[in-house]
Protein backbone atom coordinates (compact mmCIF):
# COMPACT_ATOMS: atom_id res chain seq x y z
CA UNK A 1 0.00 0.00 0.00
CA UNK A 2 2.91 2.35 0.90
CA UNK A 3 4.36 1.59 -2.57
CA UNK A 4 1.02 2.48 -4.34
CA UNK A 5 0.54 5.65 -2.08
CA UNK A 6 3.84 6.81 -3.83
CA UNK A 7 3.58 5.92 -7.04
CA UNK A 8 -0.04 7.95 -7.45
CA UNK A 9 1.40 11.02 -5.16
CA UNK A 10 4.46 11.06 -8.05
CA UNK A 11 1.94 10.59 -11.36
CA UNK A 12 -0.11 13.40 -9.69
CA UNK A 13 3.26 15.51 -9.44
CA UNK A 14 3.72 15.20 -12.86
CA UNK A 15 2.63 18.19 -14.54
CA UNK A 16 4.72 18.64 -17.93
CA UNK A 17 4.34 15.36 -18.88
CA UNK A 18 0.63 13.67 -17.95
CA UNK A 19 0.64 10.05 -17.50
CA UNK A 20 -2.14 8.55 -19.69
CA UNK A 21 -3.81 5.49 -18.88
CA UNK A 22 -1.40 3.33 -20.84
CA UNK A 23 1.41 4.47 -18.87
CA UNK A 24 0.22 4.12 -15.89
CA UNK A 25 -0.08 1.00 -16.67
CA UNK A 26 3.46 0.29 -18.04
CA UNK A 27 4.65 1.88 -14.80
CA UNK A 28 2.86 -0.78 -12.74
CA UNK A 29 4.22 -3.38 -14.80
CA UNK A 30 7.38 -1.98 -13.59
CA UNK A 31 7.08 -3.13 -9.83
CA UNK A 32 9.06 -6.42 -9.21
CA UNK A 33 9.34 -8.72 -7.05
CA UNK A 34 13.17 -9.20 -4.74
CA UNK A 35 14.62 -11.99 -4.10
CA UNK A 36 13.14 -12.40 -0.73
CA UNK A 37 9.68 -12.27 -1.82
CA UNK A 38 9.23 -8.12 -0.76
CA UNK A 39 7.47 -6.16 -3.46
CA UNK A 40 10.07 -3.74 -5.41
CA UNK A 41 9.54 -0.70 -7.53
CA UNK A 42 9.16 3.56 -6.79
CA UNK A 43 9.87 3.16 -3.10
CA UNK A 44 13.04 1.93 -3.50
CA UNK A 45 14.12 5.29 -5.39
CA UNK A 46 15.52 7.66 -2.65
CA UNK A 47 15.90 10.83 -3.52
CA UNK A 48 17.54 12.19 -1.05
CA UNK A 49 20.09 9.09 -0.56
CA UNK A 50 22.98 10.57 1.48
CA UNK A 51 21.55 12.52 4.10
CA UNK A 52 24.62 12.18 6.02
CA UNK A 53 27.30 12.81 3.87
CA UNK A 54 28.79 16.54 2.73
CA UNK A 55 26.53 17.68 -0.56
CA UNK A 56 28.45 17.79 -3.89
CA UNK A 57 28.57 20.86 -5.36
CA UNK A 58 30.00 22.48 -8.40
CA UNK A 59 33.16 25.46 -7.36
CA UNK A 60 32.11 28.93 -7.38
CA UNK A 61 33.23 29.28 -10.63
CA UNK A 62 30.47 26.63 -12.29
CA UNK A 63 33.27 24.06 -12.90
CA UNK A 64 33.36 20.66 -11.58
CA UNK A 65 36.69 17.95 -11.99
CA UNK A 66 36.31 14.15 -12.24
CA UNK A 67 39.80 11.90 -12.50
CA UNK A 68 38.48 8.17 -13.19
CA UNK A 69 41.16 5.53 -11.89
CA UNK A 70 40.40 2.34 -13.84
CA UNK A 71 41.56 -1.30 -13.36
CA UNK A 72 43.94 -1.06 -10.63
CA UNK A 73 44.12 -4.63 -9.85
CA UNK A 74 45.23 -4.70 -6.45
CA UNK A 75 45.91 -7.95 -4.35
CA UNK A 76 48.56 -9.84 -7.89
CA UNK A 77 50.78 -12.28 -7.03
CA UNK A 78 51.05 -11.50 -3.28
CA UNK A 79 53.65 -14.19 -2.94
CA UNK A 80 55.75 -12.54 -4.86
CA UNK A 81 58.33 -9.45 -4.53
CA UNK A 82 56.72 -8.06 -7.94
CA UNK A 83 52.96 -8.49 -6.62
CA UNK A 84 53.07 -5.87 -3.61
CA UNK A 85 55.31 -3.73 -5.37
CA UNK A 86 53.04 -3.22 -7.58
CA UNK A 87 50.25 -2.09 -5.75
CA UNK A 88 53.20 0.37 -3.91
CA UNK A 89 53.54 1.64 -7.23
CA UNK A 90 49.82 2.67 -7.81
CA UNK A 91 49.18 4.15 -4.82
CA UNK A 92 52.47 6.55 -5.72
CA UNK A 93 50.72 7.05 -8.73
CA UNK A 94 47.26 8.31 -7.24
CA UNK A 95 49.02 10.04 -4.69
CA UNK A 96 51.23 12.10 -7.48
CA UNK A 97 47.91 12.43 -9.49
CA UNK A 98 45.41 13.64 -6.63
CA UNK A 99 47.89 16.07 -5.71
CA UNK A 100 48.24 17.84 -8.77
CA UNK A 101 45.06 17.63 -10.66
CA UNK A 102 42.90 18.22 -7.24
CA UNK A 103 39.85 16.88 -8.46
CA UNK A 104 36.20 17.57 -6.71
CA UNK A 105 35.30 13.85 -7.11
CA UNK A 106 37.02 10.58 -8.16
CA UNK A 107 35.63 7.55 -9.74
CA UNK A 108 37.32 3.80 -9.38
CA UNK A 109 36.08 2.70 -12.70
CA UNK A 110 36.22 -1.24 -11.96
CA UNK A 111 38.95 -3.93 -11.22
CA UNK A 112 39.69 -2.82 -8.08
CA UNK A 113 41.29 -6.00 -7.40
CA UNK A 114 42.70 -9.04 -8.71
CA UNK A 115 40.27 -11.24 -6.99
CA UNK A 116 41.57 -14.40 -8.35
CA UNK A 117 45.38 -13.79 -6.49
CA UNK A 118 43.82 -12.93 -3.01
CA UNK A 119 43.01 -14.97 0.41
CA UNK A 120 40.06 -15.44 1.78
CA UNK A 121 40.89 -14.41 4.96
CA UNK A 122 42.31 -10.96 3.62
CA UNK A 123 41.21 -10.10 0.48
CA UNK A 124 38.50 -6.93 1.24
CA UNK A 125 41.72 -5.27 3.55
CA UNK A 126 43.03 -4.54 0.09
CA UNK A 127 40.31 -1.79 0.03
CA UNK A 128 41.71 -0.12 2.73
CA UNK A 129 44.92 0.43 0.48
CA UNK A 130 43.25 1.19 -2.26
CA UNK A 131 41.04 4.13 -0.70
CA UNK A 132 44.09 5.35 1.42
CA UNK A 133 45.01 8.35 -0.64
CA UNK A 134 41.46 9.24 -1.04
CA UNK A 135 40.91 9.27 3.05
CA UNK A 136 44.01 10.87 3.30
CA UNK A 137 43.47 13.97 0.98
CA UNK A 138 39.38 14.07 2.08
CA UNK A 139 38.59 13.46 -1.89
CA UNK A 140 35.05 12.25 -2.26
CA UNK A 141 34.20 9.12 -4.23
CA UNK A 142 32.65 6.37 -5.83
CA UNK A 143 33.22 2.91 -7.33
CA UNK A 144 32.21 0.71 -10.10
CA UNK A 145 33.90 -3.14 -10.25
CA UNK A 146 34.82 -5.59 -12.49
CA UNK A 147 34.91 -8.69 -13.66
CA UNK A 148 37.68 -9.34 -11.70
CA UNK A 149 35.92 -8.58 -8.33
CA UNK A 150 33.69 -11.00 -8.55
CA UNK A 151 36.23 -13.92 -7.63
CA UNK A 152 36.01 -17.32 -5.22
CA UNK A 153 37.79 -15.27 -2.59
CA UNK A 154 36.09 -11.73 -3.61
CA UNK A 155 32.50 -10.50 -4.38
CA UNK A 156 31.79 -6.99 -5.79
CA UNK A 157 29.04 -6.91 -2.67
CA UNK A 158 32.03 -7.40 -0.19
CA UNK A 159 34.21 -4.91 -1.57
CA UNK A 160 31.55 -2.29 -1.47
CA UNK A 161 30.39 -2.84 2.43
CA UNK A 162 34.79 -2.41 3.31
CA UNK A 163 34.65 0.81 1.28
CA UNK A 164 31.49 2.14 3.04
CA UNK A 165 32.88 0.78 6.28
CA UNK A 166 36.38 2.46 6.03
CA UNK A 167 35.95 5.74 3.83
CA UNK A 168 33.91 8.56 5.36
CA UNK A 169 33.92 9.86 1.54
CA UNK A 170 32.97 7.49 -0.30
CA UNK A 171 29.58 7.37 -2.50
CA UNK A 172 29.31 3.78 -3.40
CA UNK A 173 26.27 2.34 -2.31
CA UNK A 174 24.45 -0.97 -3.68
CA UNK A 175 21.23 -1.21 -5.45
CA UNK A 176 17.53 -2.80 -4.34
CA UNK A 177 18.15 -6.77 -4.67
CA UNK A 178 15.56 -6.68 -7.20
CA UNK A 179 18.01 -4.98 -9.38
CA UNK A 180 21.50 -6.69 -7.65
CA UNK A 181 21.87 -8.84 -11.28
CA UNK A 182 21.35 -12.10 -9.00
CA UNK A 183 23.52 -10.57 -5.90
CA UNK A 184 26.83 -10.45 -8.02
CA UNK A 185 25.31 -7.02 -9.53
CA UNK A 186 24.69 -5.08 -6.60
CA UNK A 187 27.18 -1.79 -7.83
CA UNK A 188 24.33 0.24 -9.21
CA UNK A 189 23.67 3.39 -7.63
CA UNK A 190 23.94 7.00 -8.90
CA UNK A 191 25.24 10.15 -7.29
CA UNK A 192 23.76 14.06 -7.54
CA UNK A 193 25.71 16.96 -8.02
CA UNK A 194 24.58 20.57 -6.99
CA UNK A 195 24.84 23.87 -8.29
CA UNK A 196 25.31 25.01 -4.64
CA UNK A 197 24.46 24.13 -1.09
CA UNK A 198 21.05 25.90 -1.21
CA UNK A 199 20.14 24.17 -5.00
CA UNK A 200 16.50 22.30 -4.41
CA UNK A 201 17.77 20.48 -7.28
CA UNK A 202 20.88 18.58 -8.58
CA UNK A 203 22.57 19.87 -11.85
CA UNK A 204 24.10 16.60 -12.67
CA UNK A 205 24.03 12.75 -11.97
CA UNK A 206 26.54 11.15 -11.90
CA UNK A 207 25.40 7.26 -13.02
CA UNK A 208 27.38 3.90 -11.94
CA UNK A 209 26.12 0.38 -13.61
CA UNK A 210 26.97 -2.65 -12.40
CA UNK A 211 28.64 -4.59 -15.25
CA UNK A 212 29.19 -7.58 -13.36
CA UNK A 213 31.26 -10.80 -14.57
CA UNK A 214 33.94 -12.94 -13.34
CA UNK A 215 33.18 -15.83 -10.91
CA UNK A 216 31.03 -17.07 -8.05
CA UNK A 217 32.52 -17.58 -4.36
CA UNK A 218 33.27 -20.47 -3.07
CA UNK A 219 34.67 -23.85 -3.98
CA UNK A 220 32.08 -24.56 -6.78
CA UNK A 221 32.81 -21.51 -8.25
CA UNK A 222 31.14 -21.04 -11.75
CA UNK A 223 31.29 -18.16 -14.61
CA UNK A 224 29.01 -15.41 -14.35
CA UNK A 225 27.47 -13.05 -16.80
CA UNK A 226 29.00 -9.97 -17.81
CA UNK A 227 26.58 -7.69 -18.54
CA UNK A 228 24.28 -5.46 -16.71
CA UNK A 229 21.25 -7.31 -15.39
CA UNK A 230 18.32 -6.53 -17.84
CA UNK A 231 16.16 -6.08 -14.45
CA UNK A 232 18.56 -2.47 -14.12
CA UNK A 233 16.66 -1.45 -17.11
CA UNK A 234 13.47 -1.24 -15.03
CA UNK A 235 15.31 0.20 -12.08
CA UNK A 236 16.81 2.84 -14.66
CA UNK A 237 13.14 3.82 -15.96
CA UNK A 238 11.49 4.04 -11.94
CA UNK A 239 14.71 6.38 -11.19
CA UNK A 240 14.24 8.90 -13.75
CA UNK A 241 10.53 8.50 -13.53
CA UNK A 242 11.05 9.51 -9.62
CA UNK A 243 13.68 12.57 -10.49
CA UNK A 244 11.30 14.18 -13.02
CA UNK A 245 8.28 14.08 -10.87
CA UNK A 246 10.41 15.97 -7.95
CA UNK A 247 12.84 17.94 -10.17
CA UNK A 248 11.31 18.07 -13.11
CA UNK A 249 12.44 16.76 -16.62
CA UNK A 250 16.64 16.63 -17.45
CA UNK A 251 15.75 17.81 -20.67
CA UNK A 252 13.37 20.66 -19.72
CA UNK A 253 15.55 22.04 -16.54
CA UNK A 254 18.68 21.48 -17.54
CA UNK A 255 20.08 18.44 -15.18
CA UNK A 256 23.36 16.72 -16.91
CA UNK A 257 24.16 12.65 -17.13
CA UNK A 258 27.22 10.97 -16.93
CA UNK A 259 27.50 7.56 -16.84
CA UNK A 260 30.21 4.96 -15.44
CA UNK A 261 30.71 1.47 -16.29
CA UNK A 262 33.39 -0.78 -16.21
CA UNK A 263 32.93 -3.34 -18.89
CA UNK A 264 31.68 -1.36 -22.32
CA UNK A 265 28.37 -1.98 -23.99
CA UNK A 266 28.59 -4.55 -26.65
CA UNK A 267 27.66 -1.77 -29.34
CA UNK A 268 31.53 -0.42 -29.00
CA UNK A 269 32.80 -3.15 -30.67
CA UNK A 270 31.61 -1.70 -33.95
CA UNK A 271 33.27 1.31 -33.53
CA UNK A 272 36.88 0.76 -33.52
CA UNK A 273 37.13 -0.60 -37.30
CA UNK A 274 36.12 3.09 -38.47
CA UNK A 275 38.28 5.35 -35.27
CA UNK A 276 40.72 8.56 -37.13
CA UNK A 277 43.49 9.11 -35.01
CA UNK A 278 43.40 12.19 -35.36
CA UNK A 279 39.50 13.09 -34.81
CA UNK A 280 39.24 10.11 -31.98
CA UNK A 281 42.31 10.69 -30.58
CA UNK A 282 44.48 8.16 -27.65
CA UNK A 283 46.17 4.83 -27.61
CA UNK A 284 44.17 2.25 -29.57
CA UNK A 285 46.22 -0.75 -28.61
CA UNK A 286 43.63 -3.38 -27.43
CA UNK A 287 41.62 -5.27 -30.21
CA UNK A 288 37.86 -5.73 -29.14
CA UNK A 289 37.04 -9.27 -29.37
CA UNK A 290 35.25 -11.69 -26.96
CA UNK A 291 35.17 -10.99 -23.66
CA UNK A 292 36.11 -7.19 -24.31
CA UNK A 293 32.58 -6.01 -24.55
CA UNK A 294 29.38 -6.80 -22.64
CA UNK A 295 27.69 -10.14 -23.08
CA UNK A 296 30.69 -10.79 -25.91
CA UNK A 297 32.54 -13.93 -23.60
CA UNK A 298 29.33 -16.67 -25.37
CA UNK A 299 27.97 -16.13 -28.97
CA UNK A 300 24.84 -17.60 -27.01
CA UNK A 301 24.50 -14.33 -24.52
CA UNK A 302 25.53 -11.63 -27.85
CA UNK A 303 22.99 -8.55 -26.92
CA UNK A 304 21.99 -9.69 -23.84
CA UNK A 305 23.22 -6.08 -22.21
CA UNK A 306 20.83 -4.61 -24.70
CA UNK A 307 18.20 -3.58 -22.55
CA UNK A 308 20.20 -1.77 -20.21
CA UNK A 309 21.76 0.08 -23.39
CA UNK A 310 18.35 0.77 -24.66
CA UNK A 311 17.30 1.83 -20.73
CA UNK A 312 20.24 4.32 -20.47
CA UNK A 313 19.50 6.52 -24.07
CA UNK A 314 15.30 6.08 -23.72
CA UNK A 315 15.66 7.79 -20.06
CA UNK A 316 18.85 9.41 -19.02
CA UNK A 317 18.66 12.66 -20.92
CA UNK A 318 21.44 15.47 -21.79
CA UNK A 319 23.86 12.69 -21.28
CA UNK A 320 27.60 13.61 -22.12
CA UNK A 321 28.92 10.42 -22.76
CA UNK A 322 29.44 6.75 -20.95
CA UNK A 323 32.77 5.94 -19.56
CA UNK A 324 34.26 2.59 -18.98
CA UNK A 325 37.45 0.68 -18.69
CA UNK A 326 38.59 -3.37 -18.99
CA UNK A 327 40.60 -2.74 -22.39
CA UNK A 328 43.71 -1.71 -20.56
CA UNK A 329 44.95 -0.49 -24.15
CA UNK A 330 42.40 1.77 -25.20
CA UNK A 331 41.99 5.47 -24.30
CA UNK A 332 39.91 6.55 -27.41
CA UNK A 333 36.17 7.88 -27.63
CA UNK A 334 33.88 7.94 -30.25
CA UNK A 335 30.21 8.56 -30.75
CA UNK A 336 28.08 5.79 -31.25
CA UNK A 337 25.93 6.40 -34.29
CA UNK A 338 22.67 4.22 -33.25
CA UNK A 339 22.07 6.21 -29.80
CA UNK A 340 24.15 8.91 -31.06
CA UNK A 341 25.72 8.65 -27.89
CA UNK A 342 29.60 9.78 -26.89
CA UNK A 343 31.95 6.53 -25.53
CA UNK A 344 34.93 7.06 -24.14
CA UNK A 345 37.76 4.05 -22.89
CA UNK A 346 39.02 5.39 -19.23
CA UNK A 347 43.08 4.91 -18.76
CA UNK A 348 44.88 2.10 -17.11
CA UNK A 349 45.76 3.39 -14.05
CA UNK A 350 47.27 0.35 -11.50
CA UNK A 351 50.81 -1.25 -12.01
CA UNK A 352 48.58 -4.81 -11.70
CA UNK A 353 46.54 -6.29 -14.76
CA UNK A 354 47.77 -6.82 -17.81
CA UNK A 355 49.93 -3.93 -20.33
CA UNK A 356 52.25 -3.62 -22.82
CA UNK A 357 55.63 -1.81 -23.61
CA UNK A 358 54.39 2.00 -24.68
CA UNK A 359 51.36 1.84 -22.81
CA UNK A 360 52.41 3.32 -19.72
CA UNK A 361 50.03 4.67 -16.79
CA UNK A 362 47.61 7.15 -16.01
CA UNK A 363 43.89 8.55 -15.43
CA UNK A 364 41.17 10.24 -17.47
CA UNK A 365 40.49 14.10 -16.50
CA UNK A 366 36.86 15.11 -16.80
CA UNK A 367 36.08 19.04 -16.21
CA UNK A 368 32.91 20.01 -16.14
CA UNK A 369 33.40 24.36 -17.25
CA UNK A 370 29.66 25.10 -16.22
CA UNK A 371 26.87 23.34 -14.48
CA UNK A 372 24.81 24.03 -17.87
CA UNK A 373 24.42 20.58 -19.74
CA UNK A 374 24.29 22.71 -23.12
CA UNK A 375 28.18 23.31 -21.91
CA UNK A 376 29.69 20.05 -22.54
CA UNK A 377 33.04 19.12 -20.60
CA UNK A 378 36.69 18.64 -21.60
CA UNK A 379 38.15 15.16 -21.15
CA UNK A 380 41.89 14.07 -21.53
CA UNK A 381 44.15 11.58 -20.69
CA UNK A 382 47.14 12.51 -18.60
CA UNK A 383 50.21 10.38 -17.70
CA UNK A 384 51.49 9.37 -14.68
CA UNK A 385 54.47 11.66 -15.44
CA UNK A 386 52.54 14.38 -16.21
CA UNK A 387 51.80 14.54 -20.10
CA UNK A 388 48.72 15.08 -21.41
CA UNK A 389 46.84 13.80 -24.58
CA UNK A 390 43.61 12.64 -26.33
CA UNK A 391 41.52 16.34 -25.65
CA UNK A 392 38.08 16.82 -26.34
CA UNK A 393 35.10 18.18 -25.78
CA UNK A 394 32.00 16.12 -24.93
CA UNK A 395 29.06 17.64 -26.78
CA UNK A 396 27.41 17.97 -30.08
CA UNK A 397 30.21 18.87 -31.81
CA UNK A 398 32.29 15.88 -31.57
CA UNK A 399 32.71 13.58 -34.49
Amino acid sequence: MAGMLIWLSLAAAVVAAPLTQNRQEHLRGLQSVSRDGSSAGLQDVDLDPYPHKPRLTFRGDGTFKITVFSDLHYGENPWDDWGPQQDVDSTQLMNTVLKDEKPDYVVLNGDLITGENTFRGNSTTLIDEIVAPLNQLKIPFSSTHGNHDNEPNITHAEEIRREQLVAPLSYTRAAPSWADGEGYGPGTYWVPVYNDNEDPKPSLILWFFDSRGGFSEGANSTALPDWVDAQVANWIELTVFKMDAAWGRADQVARGSLVFVHIPPHVVQALQPGLNSTQDPGLNADVLGSGSTQASSEEANAGKDQPFYDAVHAHIKNLHAIISGHDHGNEWCKREPTKNVIFCFDKHSGYGGYSSAGWGHGVRNIAFRSFKPSVGPETWIRMENGDTHARIILDGSYN
